[in-house]
């Protein structure tokens, strides 16, 4: 469920009619207001598909990103203009059954950390006002922080589809670059930039990732990959920087203490990583000619309109002048050799857990020193698009002074799934609230995995202790199987619970003429897995096939005759999880 903003009126801005080259002049700044999250909104969403995955969720996309019928800004006026057709990624999320319900700030030109650089205003902390949101893509995470939205769209290049979701109490999904088309997005550095993806929890990130993803000849950066489909084990080893920095935040060291313990509780083992290749890394995105990405990203508009960019984003895109192509060779080959120290940290972790941020901030504090502050933001972040990898960032707790403190789980590239089926289970044990609407988390939900292509996979149903949340489920997650659908057998079978298994399982037997529709999942098995998945199945039951409700057959487990005598007949229940739980009740 969202909820509207007290003032509708007041977020939707009047602009220039399509193709014109006039632009108003940004309304007068309502730093700290909830307003000020909010560029564009048209009275009416830019409506989806009448059916998919995503109908009925209504979605907030960041202004440097196009929606057609809405100016596309990048929070600079002078640059704005009227796009003829959506990005990719919008057309695939309203393909999907999402609508668009406006356009959100952020740092001008995607160009910060901390939601302050926009003359649209300064985006308020959804838990103080007197704190930064986090940037750039402040407006996005405010939105789905304070329920105005479903789930929303911002951009990553250093960080700013993390900093704003650890700040506000809100999942950031950073995907492994061109896993998401940045078509119709106004690059920040375009070879590191990728869209990405805020939302109240890691289940309807996943989902609107499923989505959004895939291969797009329009974007050069785009790129197909091979995608981990699997689980970490029950017991895994996820790396803690050393040394770790909080910038004199003590409140914020505690709280990354108390989610270490909690992500052993999980099952994690902490290990020291050295973090000097990761910080190095880092400090090339802006201490060396990398830069110059930046300048060249909107270079023609820039050396005509240098006095319109706001401070300190002039100087930040200015500086990348400044650079010849001999220092970005030498720039790009340190990135390089910093990558291949870095990397050797994946041999002895699975994962690595840093804090989001390490440290809050005030607007004030922010106006006073805008350079230092941003980069104190971003120093667990820079290096992540860099050198390759994915990230989720998720919700740890709520310090003793009100404001949340986020972790991020970062993963080599193609680990974008198995980042949140950790995260969904670190996030649900928080206990936290959704957002800063104060509403509970939901039930946690089945893992998103990728789907499979065709002829990868062989569909198989289940009917028993293989459903989702039955204690061999975890049979079928193991060998990266992908629940397809929950639907029932045709009206001709009977369901029997077999005496003397553990856990308890039933038998299911065709029986025409006297039979009922009994519930079943079915679920594609990558055929590289079949061979293990059915060694793990005792007799009496064994492969055979079944007809769904739809007439369809598909391969599912039936069972040996002679193992039904003295069984109990369970099939009034519909279903074998009705049957578990009429026994607990």
């Amino acid at each position: 469920m969202v909820h509207e903003a007290s003032s509708p009126d007041a977020l939707t801005r009047p602009f220039a009619a399509a193709g014109s080259a006039q632009v108003p002049a940004p309304q007068p700044a309502p730093d700290g207001r909830p307003e000020a999250a909010w560029i564009s909104r048209p009275a009416t969403p830019i409506a989806g598909a009448a059916t998919g995955p995503l109908a009925g969720l209504r979605f907030a996309v960041k202004d440097n990103i196009d929606v057609a019928g809405l100016p596309t800004t990048a929070a600079c006026p002078a640059f704005a203009y009227a796009p003829e057709a959506h990005a990719t990624v919008v057309q695939r999320l309203l393909a999907a059954g999402a609508s668009v319900a406006g356009k959100t700030n952020l740092d001008q030109f995607a160009c910060g950390l901390n939601g302050s650089r926009s003359p649209y205003g300064a985006v308020p902390n959804s838990f103080d006002a007197r704190y930064v949101s986090g940037g750039s893509s402040s407006g996005s995470a405010y939105a789905v922080a304070t329920g105005q939205v479903d789930f929303s769209l911002g951009t990553d290049t250093a960080g700013s589809g993390r900093v704003p979701a650890g700040l506000n109490n809100i999942v950031g999904l950073k995907p492994s670059k061109g896993l998401i088309s940045a078509k119709g997005v106004v690059p920040a550095a375009q070879s590191v930039d990728c869209v990405s993806i805020f939302a109240p929890t890691v289940a309807l990130a996943a989902r609107v990732l499923a989505c959004a993803m895939g291969p797009d000849a329009g974007d050069p950066y785009s790129r197909r990959l091979d995608l981990v489909r699997t689980p970490l084990p029950a017991r895994f080893r996820f790396g803690v920087p050393q040394p770790l920095e909080f910038h004199g935040d003590a409140l914020a060291a505690a709280a990354f203490e108390r989610a270490i313990a909690q992500l052993r509780e999980l099952g994690g083992e902490p290990v020291s990583v050295d973090y000097a290749p990761l910080a190095r890394a880092a400090g090339l995105l802006y201490d060396s000619a990398l830069v110059a990405e930046r300048y060249a990203a909107v270079r023609p508009f820039f050396d005509a309109h240098e006095a319109e960019v706001i401070e300190p984003v002039r100087g930040i895109l200015a500086r990348g002048r400044s650079f010849d192509a001999a220092d970005l060779v030498d720039a790009q080959t340190q990135l390089q050799a910093l990558g291949q120290q870095a990397a050797a940290m994946w041999a002895g972790i699975d994962v690595l857990l840093v804090p989001t941020a390490p440290t809050h901030c005030t607007l004030d504090a922010m106006r006073a020193e805008p350079v230092r502050r941003n980069s104190e933001l971003g120093h667990y972040t820079n290096f992540v698009n860099l050198l390759d990898y994915a990230a989720l960032s998720v919700p740890a707790s709520l310090r003793p002074d009100g404001l949340p403190f986020g972790v991020t789980f970062i993963g080599p590239c193609g680990s974008d799934f198995r980042l949140a089926e950790l995260g969904q289970r670190f996030h649900h044990a928080t206990g936290l609230p959704m957002g800063a609407t104060g509403g509970p988390l939901p039930a946690p939900e089945p893992p998103v995995w990728p789907p499979l292509a065709e002829g990868e996979a062989m569909p198989i149903a289940v009917v028993g202790a293989h459903l989702t949340g039955m204690p061999l489920n975890h049979q079928l997650i193991a060998r990266g199987a992908v629940r397809v659908e929950a639907t029932t057998t045709a009206p001709h079978y009977r369901l029997y619970a077999l005496p003397g298994t553990t856990p308890p399982k039933p038998g299911l037997q065709r029986e025409p003429g006297n039979g009922v529709p009994i519930a079943l999942e079915v679920w594609n098995v990558p055929r590289a897995e079949v061979g293990a998945f059915l060694a793990q199945i005792p007799p009496p039951l064994g492969l055979g096939s079944v007809e769904l409700a739809d007439g369809r057959w598909v391969h599912s487990f039936i069972c040996e005759a002679h193992a039904l005598q003295g069984a109990e007949d369970v099939s009034a229940h519909g279903g074998w999880r009705a049957y578990i739980a009429s026994r607990s009740a």
